[in-house]
């Protein structure tokens, strides 16, 4: 248990901050790596002037070559295996993915596009014959590809896709097409003008019948000229990330060989056949989609390390911008020393530490996962679940708090050369990237609804609410028992039934327990309110919109359920120190202004009287006082190369 009982700020003496050894323990078993990004993007640091500066073409060339020039370091392809040129250790390549968002977000998403989209789909997907053919070319450079997935009229529903690979055994080939505009493939990154290969998502028709969607490699650039059969157009500029050449592409009859499948789930014979070891179409397409997960888990830590760079900016300003005087003897007051604006940071500084603690853990899980560490299927959908929820979360955090600091910044945060401009505009885009939040979090709530129940990837919306309100209603109400959960929470509290104490707000087993109840409390709810809309007859699907605003509550608490026990866990793991007693208050103001924002339900569900309420919110304006003389040395412990931060007359000494 981690526990201060000191409640007032008053009494409370800033612990002095390692800032190298904390950067020690946020680098993690990557430091290595992570000092590798540091010293690239520090060497190419001209990139974010030259965002601004070079014309649309030119930009998308100068990205280009800084990704080869990255290549060669070693750095983007430490998760590809050692015969192949790469350094073996997924883990380390989702660490260098995120370090890399400290930089130019455009070359970020190219790196992301090419050897994480692109190569791992063909290392995910395909076998050793791919493996030999393109990922030696791939890991360099020399070979560029995109990830061809998207249409124009379908997102986020995959097994939906138009475009079709219909297998002619005359010839052993696939045969590629685009049956309509809306099958077309759009906004694929590297499209417009570098790849040479795409991995083209399409239906597979063989003989007569459909196997679903399956991905194939394709040329579409031979020699540098688009390849016959295929047409690409440039989807333009766009609001941000103009260093990736984003494009429509359609198929007009393209042959392939019957080798271009990415065959690890499943093949054609020679004869045409079709193949596969998973019997069941349903379980075959999640099982392939599973392996993409790592794209998930990278956009979600790049949106953590850009919201860093954000605070790091807004922090080291309002360190030393004095505004207004406090009284005539003391001049104009430093805008960190004012509450308001400790209100406005603060708490993102906080809450962006427990998003860093979190993407360790699905990182953790991604590589345990995919070294065979952990086989198991379990194992596997909660990685999917979590990978998803964090990067909801991590995403939204990103676009808010950059938002939030630019304005801390005033007129000065509006200059393009204070970095907001293009943080704003390129990471925009990642709340949508890998998935929409909003269907990734249904997807965190049917884990949760289903327990990753063994029919979980052969369910659309409409089979878990038959599943929820059939066997497994009463299992997940069970499972959170309201009554069983008010004892659990009671029992840490000095008076017994009394809910309105006020010890323990500091208390991590009390923040735990608050955000626990609010999780199962909503799923336990969630469910009835499912089977009752079944219960009444209605279309399964009319239930389930009209719940999807429950579904999504619910998703979300249980990844800020997730998000505060992975922050507890690491101060609890830490050595005595100052480090250890920092993080321990920026774990305690994460935890109560998570449970201060959603007051209103933990109210509205009688969890906090009026009087706690209020004492929760003083606590985090004490904790916000607690962290204030703390705050620098935090965001320096980072790690941020100077140069990332740009932003001359802004970031500087502290007064």
């Amino acid at each position: 248990m981690i526990t201060d009982t000191s409640t007032s700020s008053g009494g409370f003496v800033p612990p002095d901050v390692d800032v190298p050894a904390l950067t020690k323990v946020l680098d993690g078993e990557y430091a290595e790596i992570r000092d590798l990004v540091r010293t690239n993007l520090t060497r190419h640091a001209s990139v974010l002037e030259e965002a601004e500066e070079l014309g649309i073409d030119a930009f998308r060339e100068r990205v280009r070559e800084l990704a080869v020039e990255l290549a060669a370091t070693g750095q983007t392809g430490m998760g590809f295996p050692k015969e192949y040129g790469g350094g073996g250790d997924i883990g380390a390549s989702i660490a260098a993915f995120e370090t890399l968002a400290f930089g130019d977000l455009s070359l970020l998403v190219k790196v992301g596009v090419q050897f994480g989209l692109f190569g791992g789909a063909i290392l995910q997907l395909g076998t050793e014959r791919h493996h030999k053919a393109h990922l030696p070319d791939l890991i360099t450079g020399k070979l560029m590809g995109c990830f061809a997935m998207t249409e124009t009229g379908h997102g986020s529903n995959v097994q939906a896709l138009g475009t079709v690979a219909t297998y002619d055994a005359g010839t052993q080939e696939f045969v590629i097409t685009t049956p309509d505009d809306g099958a077309r493939k759009d906004y694929i990154g590297n499209a417009a003008r570098h790849a040479q290969l795409a991995v083209v998502f399409a239906q597979l028709k063989v003989g007569e019948r459909s196997e679903g969607v399956h991905a194939f490699v394709v040329p579409i650039r031979i020699g540098g000229a688009v390849a016959p059969g295929v047409s690409i157009e440039d989807d333009g500029r766009k609001m941000g990330l103009n260093g990736v050449d984003n494009g429509r592409i359609r198929f007009d009859g393209v042959r392939v060989p019957r080798e271009a499948l990415l065959n690890r789930f499943a093949d054609v014979t020679p004869e045409g056949v079709y193949e596969s070891p998973i019997e069941n179409p349903g379980r075959r397409f999640f099982t392939m989609l599973g392996t993409l997960v790592q794209g998930r888990v990278s956009v979600g830590g790049g949106a953590i390390n850009a919201s860093k760079v954000a605070l790091a900016i807004a922090v080291k300003y309002a360190a030393r911008r004095r505004q207004f005087e406090a009284t005539p003897d003391h001049g104009e007051q430093l805008l960190l020393d004012y509450g308001m604006h400790q209100r406005r940071l603060l708490p993102l500084l906080a809450r962006t530490y427990a998003l860093h603690f979190a993407q360790d853990v699905v990182r953790t899980h991604l590589h345990e996962v995919f070294s065979g560490e952990r086989g198991d299927e379990q194992a596997r959908r909660e990685l999917e679940s979590r990978a998803a929820g964090t990067k909801a979360l991590g995403t939204w955090h990103a676009t808010r708090t950059i938002q939030e600091c630019r304005e801390a910044c005033g007129g000065a945060g509006y200059l393009a050369v204070n970095r907001f401009a293009a943080l704003k505009a390129d990471s925009d885009v990642f709340t949508t990237f890998e998935g929409d939040n909003h269907v990734l979090l249904q997807l965190v709530a049917k884990g949760l609804l289903t327990n990753y129940a063994h029919e979980f990837e052969d369910m659309d919306q409409l089979g878990m609410v038959r599943f929820v309100t059939g066997q497994a209603v009463e299992t997940v109400i069970e499972r959170t028992s309201v009554h069983k959960l008010l004892e659990r929470v009671r029992d840490l509290l000095p008076g017994g039934d009394e809910w309105d104490q006020e010890a323990g707000l500091l208390d991590s087993e009390y923040q735990l327990a608050m955000v626990r109840h609010r999780e199962e409390h909503m799923l336990a709810g969630l469910a009835r309110r499912l089977k009752r809309g079944v219960d009444r007859e209605q279309d399964p699907g009319v239930v389930f919109s009209r719940v999807q605003d429950h579904v999504i509550a619910v998703a979300r608490a249980h990844v800020e359920r997730l998000v505060l026990e992975a922050f507890v866990e690491r101060v609890r793991t830490l050595p005595e120190s100052g480090n250890k007693v920092a993080l321990k208050v920026l774990c305690d103001l994460f935890a109560l202004s998570t449970i201060e924002a959603d007051r209103a339900w933990f109210m509205e569900h009688g969890r906090l009287t009026v009087q706690r309420s209020k004492a929760i919110s003083g606590e985090v304006d004490g904790l916000c006082r607690r962290i204030r003389p703390l705050a620098v040395d935090l965001v320096d412990a980072w790690g941020i190369p100077p140069r990332m931060l740009r932003s001359p007359g802004l970031v500087g000494p502290p007064s």
